[in-house]
Parts: structure tokens; sequence; C-alpha cells
């Protein structure tokens, strides 16, 4: 009886101290506000970058699915991948720093990123390979359009409506 009483009251605390672990990793990881990433960048499609373990998703852009087709002078092609090749080519052997803002609904942790001093989102938005969401990139989704380039230059749905359509 007493080794019960002992053991249960063992178990009360390792399972305090679990909770408490997890409740303080938990509050760590939904506070990436401000915090610096830097390294360099594996693509994972045209808004979200991997840094070591961690995944960020560009803030401020909407990028096409790379399941994705989009058509230019009635042609179909994989304007997701190509928007993922653009990505790879703006961060490819850079050093890439990040700036956290919050996170996503999928967890991942969204940030402003630059190579060079130059902002990748930016980039990708005026250079028509993603499009401006939440109105951060609204001025270069205007010369993009103008231009025209990448997306731009033919048909495509934006990403948000085909992901509502395809999921």
């Amino acid at each position: 009886m007493r080794f019960r009483r002992r053991r249960s009251r063992s178990s009360g605390i390792t399972s305090l101290i679990v909770a408490l672990a997890l409740a303080g990793g938990a509050g760590l990881a939904m506070k990436p506000n401000g915090r610096s990433l830097e390294g360099r960048a594996q693509v994972t499609d045209g808004d979200t970058i991997r840094i070591g373990e961690t995944r960020i998703r560009l803030k401020g852009i909407d990028a096409p699915e790379i399941r994705q087709n989009c058509s230019r002078s009635g042609r179909s092609y994989a304007c997701g991948e190509t928007s993922r090749r653009a990505l790879i080519d703006l961060v490819s052997g850079e050093t890439v720093r990040c700036r956290a803002t919050g996170r996503d609904r999928y967890q991942r942790v969204l940030a402003r990123c630059t190579v060079n001093g130059r902002d990748i989102g930016a980039r990708m938005v005026e250079e028509g390979w993603a499009v401006s969401y939440g109105r951060d990139y609204d001025p270069e989704e205007t010369r993009a359009r103008k231009r025209p380039a990448g997306l731009w230059e033919g048909d495509f749905e934006r990403p948000q409506d085909w992901r509502r359509r395809n999921s």
C-alpha cells in the first residue's frame, strides 16, 4: 500500500513536470516575433522555405501550388513548379536572413526574408511568380501586371482560389 501511494505521488509529480515543460516549450514555439533566422535555404514551393529545421512561409505573398497549372499563349504550363524554380534561383548559394513576425495556421514561421539586403517576397511578386497577399506587395504586383511578367503573361487562377477549389 505504501509503495502504491509513493508511486502515484511520483507519477503525479512527473506528469506535472512534463505538462509544465510542454507548456513552456509551446509558449516558446508560439512566440517567433522578432526572432531572426539566417542560413542557406531549402525551397519547398514558391512561398515556403526551410532554414535548418524551421519551415518559413514568406509573409505577404502567395505563390501557385506545386500541382497548379496556368496557361500562356494557349498552352498549359506548371506554374507552381516554375514559381518554385524562381525562388530557388533567388536564394541558391546565398545566405537568407529572415525576421519572424508570427505563425500561420500550419504552424510555419511567418517571416520577411532577404538575400543581400533585398526582400525576397517583393522580388517574387515583382517578377510575377507570386501575388501580393494581404496587400503587402500591391505596388510590386501592379508593376508585374503592367509589364506583364511571370504569371501575368498569361492566364492563372489566384493560388488561394485554386486551393479552395482543389482541396
